[in-house]
């Protein structure tokens, strides 16, 4: 096979070429949206929901959120914006049963 960019042949397995570093793949591109998290929330769910986005630990971004709002003070102000500006997560609707074929047992009337 040979690269679109410059024209080198490549080895079929290759995902760049190793002459002018083209993607000789598809690229498949990450469908993470950056959301207020439901599932790892305290306050609004800011900082489990960037945590998520970057994967890290949501208590290590707690950590740097808490150091920018004492030491250099635009913390909470930059917390109140991304309450604002950021979307709440959408829920998760559960799974529906598949209607069974067995009929439900009469009601008795004792």
């Amino acid at each position: 096979m040979y690269c679109p960019q410059c024209g080198k042949e490549y080895a079929s397995g290759s995902n760049f070429c190793c002459q002018c570093g083209a993607s000789l793949g598809a690229t498949v591109r990450s469908q993470r949206k950056l959301t207020r998290s439901r599932r790892d929330e305290k306050i609004a769910g800011v900082c489990g929901g960037v945590a998520e986005y970057l994967e890290v630990d949501s208590t290590l971004i707690r950590l740097i959120w808490l150091a920018a709002a004492l030491l250099v003070g635009w913390g909470v102000i930059a917390y109140l914006i991304a309450w604002i500006a950021i979307p709440q997560e959408p829920e998760t609707q559960p799974a529906t049963a598949e209607p069974s074929s067995a009929r439900p047992a009469p009601a008795s009337n004792s």
